[in-house]
């Protein structure tokens, strides 16, 4: 067997049992990575060698590590994000998004740290039926609405509202609150 398809096979099982290992079908992977689906599939089949932008974007989606994905080594028993690590959107204006929850939550359970800049507000269409989302403020205040109901929250505050149909966050001036969202 040459190195090249050593390397390949290496990489291919590497890739593929982080993907099983964090629940995460092939459809997944690509959302988060950016990648395609075929490529995905083909570089975890061994039939395709990907580029270190590729592969970048599969171990960061996968949260495994770049520099040991050919060394088996075994991850981590405690997993960090550190502080200027966790991925931030900027879906609004005035609305810094930072994403604290791992990339196989994604749909089941997420969590996200909420910056708002003041009167700035996160708007929602309906996500799928049955969805929650469960918000605490931790500075400021705000007024958060689901459907035809809303609330006024201050700092502590816990609001836990259907997110299956329109609803927003709105600050009253500066705020910030962390949101978990069930089922997406």
């Amino acid at each position: 067997m040459n190195p090249r398809s050593d390397i390949h096979d290496r990489l291919a099982a590497s890739l593929r049992e982080a993907r099983k290992a964090r629940g995460l079908s092939l459809d997944a992977v690509a959302k988060l990575s950016g990648v395609s689906r075929s490529m995905v599939s083909q570089i975890e089949r061994g039939e395709s060698s990907p580029t270190v932008a590729i592969l970048w974007n599969l171990t960061q989606a996968l949260q495994v590590d770049f520099a040991g994905l050919l060394e088996g080594r075994p991850a981590p028993g405690i997993e960090v994000t550190r502080a200027g690590a966790a991925p931030v959107m900027q879906r609004a204006p005035g609305v810094r998004i930072r994403i604290l929850s791992p990339a196989e939550a994604v749909g089941e359970h997420e969590v996200y740290d909420l910056t708002f800049a003041a009167g700035a507000a996160l708007v929602s269409d309906a996500h799928s039926a049955g969805c929650r989302e469960h918000l605490t403020v931790l500075e400021g205040q705000v007024t958060v609405r689901s459907g035809d109901e809303a609330e006024d929250l201050g700092p502590g505050d816990v609001a836990r509202y259907a997110a299956d149909r329109g609803h927003e966050i709105r600050a009253v001036g500066a705020a910030r609150a962390i949101l978990i969202v069930q089922g997406s």
